[in-house]
């Protein structure tokens, strides 16, 4: 990733405030690009904006290419004439610290359907030009995506492979079918894929008229009932029926003694590679075009992945098998040109992945949380880290600071105190502090440690699958940050940058 040097902040659209019982493109969307510039901070970091499936998680979506429907803006809609005032208001919750995903959902669908009447009776020939337009440019994926969602509603979001085995299969009789039978709920998911793509490009244009760019982030497998799996089975581990034959995960680590048994289906490497691993390739064109820079998910997993087999309870039996890296990462070059990528290089690495990551000159991922737990060897402490790299106090699977420093060992929170030359009582401070000033080209933080917050505010517990991806702040708690703070850190760190560069 060729950016300056430079600060930024981690936080996902769901956790802004706002009226709808989670947080959406709208207007405080923009206030905290507002508070970005203010700060001198010129990178924002979210998590997969794709759709959210069991347990609300970003990283388990019913596709690699679509937009979360719900991040679009009530406002929005009623700035642009599709909702009046009354029925917004009718959809309003309270805006607490905790996202209302149901009920917010429930309200959004019905709203979201008089829109989605109103926008089709009311196309004017400019806006029916950059509809089809859209749907052209993305028919490789959106067409399947329709028709599996209406099939999935229709199927109460039963995992596709129990579906009916005409369409479960993609008999071609079936897909004419259920295309017609399905039309009006087919018109619905274009428009909002439509809409969702609008409010994301206006607010993206909006960060980066700041001089702010936007990573995204791009999981490495996908989710078993999801789109992908449904119109491309051939390039995936599963069998004629659709079922899971060999899944993803990762041995036991840090996190857990059982390792992670993820679930998603491994692919067919082989038969991607056939023709020049074209859906990769297609993957990363998408969302080179929706971000500036990617967070690549799980980066030692295109060395090599753990292989599991589906029957398996834990994600302790499996073994590593080799990946196509270089290949893959060869064949996205030659289309994509230039790669901006952060590579998350957490967990066991091997000489094979650092290779890797080295030969495309992607940055990897410091992790300060993880720097005391060992001696003054420990490659996550400031002093080892090169220039090409990104630091972080901690990400969207690590506590708070100020919760993982009340939830160590005596030791580790003695050795942090020693390191910061602090009594640990502002500790979320030191690690900002340590992070800005280390020789990381970048540097970027959770939005909870600028805010000081404890561990009731994080985000998401890996291996865990109830009560993630919740959190959210409140307007008081943005207008509590010490915004000067954070501009002495980044002039005293030399991380302000030329906005109009």
């Amino acid at each position: 990733m060729r950016f300056p040097r430079s600060c930024g902040c981690l936080v996902h659209p769901t956790s802004f405030p706002g009226k709808y019982g989670m947080g959406d493109f709208g207007f405080e969307a923009r206030n905290f690009l507002d508070f970005l510039e203010r700060t001198d901070q010129t990178i924002w970091q979210v998590l997969p904006l794709t759709p959210t499936g069991y347990g609300h998680s970003p990283y388990a979506s019913y596709s690699a290419f679509a937009g979360n429907i719900y991040l679009i803006s009530p406002d929005i809609l009623h700035k642009k004439g599709l909702l009046t005032k009354e029925e917004i208001k009718s959809i309003e919750l309270p805006s607490k610290t905790v996202a209302n995903y149901d009920l917010s959902f429930k309200n959004k669908d019905r709203v979201y359907k008089i829109a989605c009447d109103r926008f089709y009776e009311n196309l004017a020939e400019e806006e029916e030009q950059a509809f089809d337009t859209f749907k052209k440019q993305n028919k490789h994926w959106l067409d399947d995506f329709v028709l599996f969602m209406a099939c999935s509603l229709n199927y109460n979001k039963q995992p596709w492979n129990t579906w009916d085995d005409s369409i479960a299969q993609r008999k071609p009789e079936a897909l004419k079918k259920y295309r017609k039978k399905f039309s009006d709920e087919i018109a619905f998911q274009y428009w909002l894929q439509f809409e969702f793509n609008n409010q994301w490009i206006a607010l993206k244009k909006y960060a980066n008229e700041k001089g702010i760019r936007i990573v995204g982030d791009i999981p490495i497998f996908v989710d078993h009932n999801s789109a992908d799996v449904w119109a491309n089975p051939k390039y995936f581990e599963v069998d004629k029926k659709g079922n899971r034959q060999l899944v993803a995960g990762v041995p036991p680590d840090y996190f857990s003694e059982t390792g992670q048994l993820w679930g998603n289906p491994l692919y067919k490497w082989d038969e991607i590679e056939k023709n020049g691993f074209s859906w990769w390739v297609d993957r990363f064109k998408h969302m080179f075009n929706a971000f500036d820079a990617i967070r690549v998910d799980h980066f030692r997993g295109f060395d090599a992945y753990w292989e599991v087999k589906a029957t398996e309870k834990t994600a302790e039996k499996g073994r590593w098998v080799k990946a196509p890296g270089e290949k893959l990462f060869d064949a996205i070059l030659e289309q994509c040109g230039e790669l901006p990528i952060i590579a998350e290089d957490l967990g066991y690495i091997t000489e094979g992945v650092e290779k890797l990551r080295d030969k495309y000159n992607f940055p990897g991922m410091k992790i300060l949380q993880f720097a005391f737990d060992s001696d003054s060897t420990n490659s996550f402490l400031p002093h080892n880290y090169s220039q090409n790299s990104v630091a972080y106090s901690g990400t969207h699977d690590n506590d708070t600071t100020l919760g993982w420093y009340n939830s160590v060992s005596e030791t580790e929170q003695h050795r942090a105190r020693s390191y910061t030359r602090s009594n640990g009582e502002n500790i979320h401070w030191e690690f900002i502090r340590l992070g800005m000033l280390s020789v990381s080209d970048q540097a970027i933080f959770p939005l909870q440690d600028f805010m000081g917050l404890d561990g009731r505010h994080r985000m998401n517990i890996p291996g865990t699958s109830s009560n993630n991806w919740l959190w959210r702040y409140t307007e008081e708690m943005l207008q509590g940050v010490e915004e000067d703070h954070i501009c002495e850190l980044i002039e005293l760190s030399n991380r302000q940058i030329n906005r109009n560069t």
